[in-house]
C-alpha cells in the first residue's frame, strides 16, 4: 500500500534515516476512544465511539472531504457534562452508525439534580453527498421530569490530510465564522492555493441559543417525553442550498448502497463467521467504492488513503475480478485517463506512467507536497497491462479492449523505454526528485529494500516482484494483440516475456537461500535477502516450477510464517521487526496473491494453511474486518494477533483479501472466448464443507454452483444456469 507513511516502531538505523521520512504518520500516544469511520464517494468522518469528533485524544478525527478537514470537532455534552456510553455500532452495510449514551449523575451546587441511566440519548450519523447527517434523539426514561442542556460544541481548522498526518506549515490562509440566521453557521477559509472552503452547519429545530462554535437545547422531558434535533454538516454548499430531510436522504442513501452492489457474484458457505468476514469485506469494499466520470474507483483505504491510488485500485481490482469485473473496467479507464504525457521530475511523471496517487488538498495544489497528480510508483504500470489482459481474459469485452489499447502501447513503451534506463531488460526505480518516495514499489518506506548486512538499498532499483508483473502484463497483451489482429506485435511481446524470465533467473535467483533476491541495486547488486516479494513472482507465473517449489516451501516455514500469514520479511534478516511497516509485519493483500500463485503452482495444501491463518486472525479483529496490515509476531495458544498501530481500516486490497482467498481454494479460471468457468485442482479448507457462489457471471450468462468438500476430495453441483454457459472440474497433476 502506499507507504510514503510508516516504517518502523523502533529502528535498526542510522542517525540520519529518520530524515528520510517526510510522509512518515506519526503515532503520539493511545486512542482514548475507539473510532468508527463512514463515506461516500469524496467524503469521509471518522467519529471515536460516543458519536463526537475531536473530544477525545489518539485519532485523526474530523469530517473530510477532497483531502480537506471540514469539520475538526463535534462535541454533545449534557448540562456541560460527557455522557456515558452504552454502545456504538455500524450498520451493516456500512451505511450509518448508531451510538446509545446516557446520563452520567448529573450535580448542580452539590445536590444531584439528575441521577444516572435517566436519559437515553441515541445519535444516528450518515454520509451522504457531501453532507454529513445526524439525528440525535432523546428520550427520559425517569420517573419525574428532566430539565437539562443539550450542547454540540463544533470548530474548524481546515488542515489538510498531510496537515493532519502530521506536516507542519509554515503559512496557512485565513479563516472566519459566521452566523447565517437562528439555525445556521457558516464557517470559511481562504486558503493559500486561492480556494474559498466553506463548512455549513444546520440545526433543525432552531437551537435555544446558536454561537458560531456551539448549539445549546434546553429541553425539559416530562416522564417517558421524547424529542429529536438534527444537524446537517455540509461541505462546499452552494448558496442557498440546504441539505435534504434526515429521513429522505438516508433511505436514498441505503438504496443507493444495493444498486451498487447488483451484478456482482454473491458467496455463502458452511462458515458462519466466514460469512460474517466476507459480508463485512464486501460492505466496507462498497463504501470505499467512489464514483468518477471513468467509472467506479475503489479508493484505498480510510483515513490517510481515500482518494485515488494507482497500485492499490489495479491489485484491488484483479483480487476482484473474478466477483465483479465491472470494478476493473472503471480503474483502467480513470487511470488510461489520468496516463503521463510529460516528463515532470516533481511529480516523478514521464509518458505511459500510470498514477500512482492523487491529491485534491491546498498542500497538493501549491506542490508544498508533490502528490497531487504524482507517478512515483514502478509497478503501477506493469498493474495497468497486467490487469488490463486479466480483465479481458474475463470478459472478452473487445470495446473496452480498442478503447483502452492505446494506453496499453503507451504503458509498454514506457516500461521498455524510461523504465528500464540502462537498457538490461529489468524495470528500475530511482525518485526524480527529493520531494518523492525515496522507494517506488508496493513497500514503498525508507528502509523496505535492503541488503543482508542491512544497508539500504541505492541507485536504480530493480524490484523482484516488479519484473513478474512485467513478464505477465507482455504475456497477457499478446494474447490482446492477437484478438486486435496485431500477430507481429503479438510475436514480439510473447519472445520479450519468455528473455525477461531468463535473464531474471540468471540474476535473482539465490542458490544458497532458496529463493529470489529481493532487488538488485543501481550496482546490479542482489538484496540477498528472504522477503515476502519472491511469494508474488509465483502469482506472475514466471519462475520456473522446481523454484517455485523451494520458495513455497520457504514461505511456509516459521521465519516466514507466524501462524496468522507470510510476513514481509522472514524473521532472522537483518531489518526484521514485526511492528514495522514493511520489515516483518503481516499484509492480507501480500498473502492473498501469494495464495494465487500457489495455487498457480498447484501448492493446494500451501493454499489452505494461508487461508487459515487469515480467516482465524479475521475473526479476532474488530468487526471481522481484516485491517491494511497487522504485526508478525509468532502466534500464540488462546490469543489473537497484534494490531499495527496506525493501519488503515477499512482498507480496499485488505477487504478484497478473503475473495482473493476463495477464488486460490477454488482455482477459478474464467475463459469468454469458450463461456467456460473452470475449477483447476479446487480444494477447501477443513473449516469449509461447503460453497456457494450465486451470480457467478461469465458475459451475458450467469450460473449458481456448490462446491462441496469430502476430505480431500471436492464435488461441484450446478444449481441454476442462466444463458450458455458451461463449467468443468479439472483435476490435473
Amino acid at each position: 500500500m502506499p507507504a510514503e507513511l510508516a516504517s518502523t516502531l523502533t529502528s535498526i538505523a542510522r542517525t540520519d534515516e529518520p530524515a528520510e521520512q517526510p510522509f512518515y504518520i506519526p503515532m503520539t500516544g493511545p486512542a482514548a476512544r475507539p473510532r468508527r469511520s463512514l463515506k461516500h464517494d469524496d467524503t469521509f468522518i471518522v467519529l471515536d465511539g460516543h458519536g463526537d469528533i475531536g473530544a477525545s485524544a489518539g485519532g485523526p478525527d474530523g469530517l473530510f472531504n477532497a483531502d480537506t478537514r471540514y469539520l475538526a470537532r463535534l462535541e454533545l455534552t449534557l448540562d456541560d457534562v460527557q455522557p456515558l456510553l452504552l454502545g456504538s455500532s455500524l450498520r451493516d452495510d456500512n451505511s450509518s452508525l448508531t451510538v446509545d449514551l446516557t446520563n452520567p449523575d448529573i450535580y448542580e451546587q452539590g445536590r444531584l439534580v439528575l441521577p444516572k441511566d435517566v436519559l437515553h440519548v441515541v445519535r444516528t450519523i450518515f454520509l451522504w453527498r457531501g453532507t454529513a447527517y445526524q439525528r440525535i434523539g432523546v428520550q427520559n426514561h425517569g420517573d419525574r421530569r428532566a430539565s437539562f442542556d443539550l450542547r454540540l460544541a463544533f470548530d474548524n481548522d481546515f488542515a489538510d490530510l498531510f496537515e493532519v498526518r502530521g506536516s507542519v506549515r509554515a503559512r496557512r490562509g485565513t479563516g472566519s465564522s459566521r452566523l447565517a440566521g437562528p439555525s445556521d453557521v457558516v464557517l470559511d477559509y481562504r486558503g493559500l492555493d486561492g480556494v474559498t472552503r466553506t463548512t455549513a452547519l444546520h440545526f433543525d429545530p432552531h437551537p435555544t441559543r446558536l454561537a458560531v462554535d456551539v448549539a445549546t437545547y434546553h429541553f425539559d422531558l416530562d416522564p417517558q417525553q421524547s424529542t429529536s434535533l438534527f444537524v446537517a454538516v455540509t461541505c462546499n454548499a452552494k448558496a442557498g442550498e440546504r441539505p435534504g430531510r434526515f429521513f429522505r436522504s438516508l433511505l436514498a442513501h441505503r438504496r443507493e448502497m444495493r444498486r451498487c452492489t447488483q451484478g456482482a457474484t454473491s458467496i455463502e458457505t458452511s462458515n458462519d463467521i466466514l460469512n460474517e468476514v466476507l459480508c463485512q469485506a464486501a460492505a466496507d469494499l462498497n463504501i470505499l467504492m467512489t464514483d468518477t466520470p471513468e467509472g467506479r474507483y475503489p479508493y484505498a483505504g480510510i483515513p490517510w488513503y481515500s482518494t485515488t491510488f494507482g497500485r492499490d485500485g489495479l491489485i484491488t481490482a484483479m483480487q476482484m475480478l473474478w466477483v465483479d469485473p465491472r470494478i476493473a473496467r472503471g480503474v483502467l479507464r480513470r487511470l488510461a485517463f489520468y496516463q503521463a504525457r510529460q516528463t515532470d521530475p516533481l511529480a516523478d511523471a514521464e509518458p505511459g506512467k500510470i498514477l500512482h496517487e492523487m491529491r485534491g488538498g491546498e498542500m497538493a495544489a501549491l506542490r508544498e507536497v508533490p502528490f497531487a497528480c504524482y507517478y512515483g510508483s514502478v509497478d503501477s504500470t506493469p498493474l495497468f497491462v497486467l490487469l488490463a489482459g486479466l480483465y479481458i481474459e474475463r470478459t472478452g469485452d473487445m470495446e473496452t479492449l480498442q478503447e483502452l489499447w492505446p494506453a496499453i502501447e503507451q504503458a509498454l513503451n514506457w516500461i521498455d523505454g524510461p523504465g528500464d534506463p540502462d537498457r538490461d531488460g529489468f524495470v528500475e526505480y530511482q525518485r526524480a526528485s527529493e520531494q518523492g518516495l525515496s522507494n517506488q514499489g508496493w513497500k514503498d518506506s525508507y528502509d523496505a529494500v535492503f541488503h543482508a548486512d542491512g544497508r539500504l538499498a541505492e541507485g536504480h532499483i530493480a524490484l523482484a516482484e516488479v519484473q513478474g508483473y512485467v513478464f505477465a502484463g507482455k504475456q497477457l497483451a499478446a494474447r490482446c494483440a492477437r484478438r486486435l489482429g496485431k500477430a507481429e506485435r503479438a510475436d514480439r511481446l510473447e519472445t520479450e516475456a519468455a528473455l525477461l524470465a531468463t535473464r531474471f533467473e540468471d540474476a535473482f535467483w539465490c542458490e544458497d537461500l532458496n529463493t529470489y533476491a529481493l532487488a538488485l541495486d543501481g550496482n546490479k547488486q542482489p538484496c540477498r535477502v528472504r522477503t515476502s516479494n519472491a511469494g508474488q513472482l509465483l502469482f506472475s507465473g514466471m519462475v520456473r516450477e522446481d523454484r517455485a517449489r523451494k520458495v513455497a516451501a520457504d514461505l511456509l516455514r516459521p521465519h516466514f510464517f507466524s501462524g496468522w500469514g507470510i510476513r514481509t520479511v522472514a524473521r532472522g534478516e537483518a531489518r526484521y521487526n514485526p511492528m514495522s511497516y514493511h520489515d516483518g509485519s503481516i499484509w492480507p493483500h501480500d498473502n492473498a496473491l501469494i495464495a494465487l500463485g500457489l495455487s498457480r503452482y498447484g501448492f493446494k495444501h500451501a493454499v489452505e494453511q494461508v487461508f487459515r491463518g487469515l480467516f482465524e486472525a479475521a475473526a479476532y479483529m474488530d468487526l471481522r474486518r481484516l485491517p491494511e496490515l497487522f504485526c508478525g509476531f509468532r502466534r500464540e495458544t488462546h490469543r489473537g494477533p497484534t494490531l499495527y498501530p496506525v493501519a488503515c481500516a477499512p482498507q480496499a486490497w485488505a477487504s478484497a483479501t478473503p475473495f482473493t482467498l476463495l477464488e486460490a481454494a477454488l482455482g477459478l479460471e474464467f475463459d469468454a472466448a469458450r463461456g467456460e468457468i473452470r475449477l483447476r485442482n479446487p480444494r477447501l479448507p477443513a473449516f469449509l464443507d461447503w460453497v456457494v457462489l450465486r451470480d457467478l457471471r461469465l458475459g451475458s450468462s450467469t450460473i449458481d454452483l456448490r462446491v462441496r468438500r469430502h476430505g480431500e476430495d471436492i464435488s461441484m453441483e450446478v444449481l441454476r444456469r442462466r444463458g450458455r454457459i458451461q463449467v468443468s472440474l479439472v483435476l490435473a497433476q
